[in-house]
Order: structure tokens, then C-alpha cells, then sequence
């Protein structure tokens, strides 16, 4: 990806100041904004979770430059690490290792694993590499809330709070990276994200789906996430048909029904990540009782949009999911 035509050396050095001075800094990433910090810093790395409401044992994935800086942060890494670094890296895939003993449990939630990724987008590229070490960057927003994918949806979020934010445009991606727990064996996947399974597993062919009882604490990973205030309920393309009431908004796939107010969003599960989180956030704005969501298709292809989802509908409105 080219670096955007507005962005200049001294943007990047100005970014890394603010991280060496201890002070949070917005950055893109081709997923979502994240709320950035030295990860070296322990009092810098208390304000993201002050400032985003954040859970102290909810650990923070650490961003860094490229593989080579695996081993500043974890400890026996297995060969398959960097081989899946390879094939993804720079990328949305989040890799759970054993943390380096003089990594602080602040950023790892008290836990003995870390999770690491490199972020594909050349503004935060730069950025890493200029300021030589890791960045702990939760996505942009209050804890449990919709995450951002734009700078502008950063400061919505937080208004005068807002920190400094190195504005990358859009994220490409528009979903959370996938995590892989690598600290274990057999690998599992504890977040889905846009890579497929069948991918990973054709490096991984003993990887596992889902989380277990021993799994490590992830980002992202409560049953309450990414929610609008607004309750969200999961419907049927019939019901959003036939059945949508004056004071509801609704997310349809490919097309919107007729006579109901909404958003439409197109059936690949790509283009729909993309927009999803946007898409949630103007729906919250309408003032609109409920937002009903046309139910997604069942496959490997919408794991992840499909796990975002059942979080927000958790998250809005835990006591009734359905229409």
C-alpha cells in the first residue's frame, strides 16, 4: 500500500514523540483505529485503559514492525510463528505467544501470553519503524462500543478527549484481526477474523476452531462487545419484509425492503466487514427503537462478521437476540 500523499517524515516523528513522551496517540490500521501507547511504558499503557473504560486483566495486543521483533516480546516461539508471519504479516493476524519475562503483565492482563501482530497500513508501518518498539493499540473506543474505522468515528468517540490521531483514511479491512493461540499446542483460533480457516490450516492442519476452557484471554473475545446503544435484533429477510415497525432501522443484506428505513450492506462477507461498523454507527444515530439485522449466511466465509455480530447483539441487548 502507498503511503498516503499528505503524510510526511515529520508526521511520523511527530507521532513518535508522542509515544516517547508517555502520551496516547490514535493510529490506523487496515482493521480499526487503535488507541496507541508505548508498550514498554507501564503508565503510559494505564491511560488507554483509562481512558477507554477498559477492564485491567482485558490484555492488549502489542503492534510491531515486522517478525524480526518477535522475540523482544515472547519466548519460546515455534517455528510455525514465523511461518504464519510470513504468509500474513504485514496483516490482520494476531499471534498468541509465550510473553518475555520483562514484558509487564499490564499489557498482557496479568497473563503469561502476549499477542502480537504487524498492522498493514503504511502510515503505522512507518510509524513502528521509526519508534523502534511496540505499540499496545486496542481498538479506538469505549470499551464493549462500536470500534471505529474512521478518524472521524474516533472523535465522535471521544470528543475533547480525543487524543492525537494520524488520520490513514478508511481501514481496508473494517473487522478485528483474527488471533491465534500459539502458546499451546494444538493451535486454536480464539478470534475469527477475515482469513479463513482453510488458509491457516494449510499451515496449521492440527488447528483447532475454537477457544477452550484453558485458552488465554483475548481482545475481543467477551460474549458482550462491539455494541451500538441501540438494542440489535437478528431477523429474516421475511420479517424485515413484512414485519419492520415505524421505529426501527434496519441492516439488510444486498438490498433494502421496501418502505422500511436503514442501511443495506452487500451480501460477500468481505464488502460486508468493510462497511459493518460504520454502518452500526449511523444506525445508533437514527433514534430508532431497535435495529433489526437480516440474519447472515452460515458459512466459514462470515465466521468473523458473523462472531462481531453475536457479541454487538449481547452487547445492545442482552435479554432478547431475535425478532
Amino acid at each position: 500500500m502507498r503511503m498516503p500523499e499528505n503524510t510526511s517524515q515529520q508526521t511520523i516523528q511527530e507521532g513518535v514523540a508522542v509515544l516517547r513522551n508517555g502520551a496516547l496517540l490514535v493510529i490506523p490500521t487496515e482493521t480499526v483505529y487503535g488507541l496507541a501507547a508505548d508498550a514498554g511504558n507501564d503508565a503510559a499503557v494505564q491511560k488507554i485503559f483509562r481512558l477507554k473504560g477498559r477492564p485491567a486483566d482485558h490484555p492488549l495486543i502489542v503492534h510491531i514492525a515486522d517478525a524480526t521483533k518477535i522475540t523482544d516480546w515472547a519466548i519460546d516461539v515455534p517455528d510455525i510463528a514465523y511461518r504464519l508471519a510470513e504468509q500474513f504479516w504485514p496483516g490482520p493476524l494476531t499471534l498468541i505467544l509465550k510473553k518475555h519475562p520483562r514484558v509487564s503483565t499490564a499489557v498482557t492482563g496479568g497473563q503469561d501470553t502476549i499477542g502480537l501482530r504487524c498492522p498493514d497500513n503504511p502510515l503505522t508501518l512507518a510509524l513502528l519503524r521509526a519508534f523502534g518498539g511496540g505499540v499496545a493499540a486496542p481498538s479506538a473506543n469505549r470499551f464493549g462500543r462500536i470500534s471505529p474505522t474512521s478518524a472521524e468515528h474516533v472523535r465522535a468517540e471521544f470528543g475533547q478527549n480525543t487524543p492525537p490521531v494520524l488520520d490513514g483514511g478508511p481501514c481496508t479491512l473494517g473487522i478485528e484481526s483474527t488471533i491465534v493461540d500459539l502458546s499451546r499446542m494444538p493451535p486454536r483460533v480464539l478470534r475469527p477474523g477475515t482469513i479463513r480457516l482453510e488458509r491457516l490450516k494449510a499451515l496449521m492442519p492440527d488447528l483447532l476452531a475454537t477457544a477452550d476452557a484453558t485458552s488465554p484471554r483475548v481482545s475481543g473475545a467477551l460474549e458482550a462487545h462491539y455494541a451500538p446503544v441501540t438494542p440489535i435484533q437478528l431477523c429474516s429477510r421475511t420479517q424485515l419484509q413484512t414485519a419492520a415497525p415505524d421505529n426501527v432501522v434496519v441492516l439488510a443484506l444486498e438490498t433494502l425492503p421496501a418502505g422500511v428505513r436503514g442501511i443495506a450492506l452487500p451480501a460477500d462477507a468481505d464488502a460486508y466487514a468493510h462497511g459493518l461498523y460504520s454502518a452500526l454507527r449511523q444506525l445508533d444515530d437514527m433514534n430508532a427503537q431497535a435495529i433489526w439485522l437480516e440474519s447472515l449466511p452460515v458459512n466459514e466465509d462470515w465466521a468473523g462478521v458473523a462472531d462481531r455480530i453475536r457479541r454487538a447483539v449481547t452487547g445492545s441487548n442482552p435479554g432478547i437476540s431475535s425478532c
